[in-house]
């Protein structure tokens, strides 16, 4: 999933806002459920990955468009995975 961001932070905008490197399923609900996502933002892509992993996808990616060749690489973006 593309964005405007080069990865998914928590505590976005605020001295604590530490980006998102390799997340499961159950961490990124629970940062979900505490409110770290904006509605009109990145929440509607939180809620779309984790669809697509209950679904049975394997991963999502989501990066800017600029960086999407180095995260399919595994060298940026943020790494949505089952487990």
């Amino acid at each position: 999933i593309t964005t405007g961001v080069e990865k998914v932070c928590i505590h976005f905008g605020k001295p604590q806002q530490q980006a998102l490197d390799r997340v499961d399923i159950a961490t990124m609900t629970r940062y979900m459920q505490e409110g770290h996502f904006p509605p009109g933002s990145m929440l509607p892509k939180i809620i779309a990955s984790l669809t697509f992993l209950e679904q049975g996808g394997k991963e999502v990616i989501i990066t800017t468009p600029e960086c999407l060749p180095a995260a399919l690489r595994g060298e940026t973006g943020t790494h949505i995975i089952k487990t």
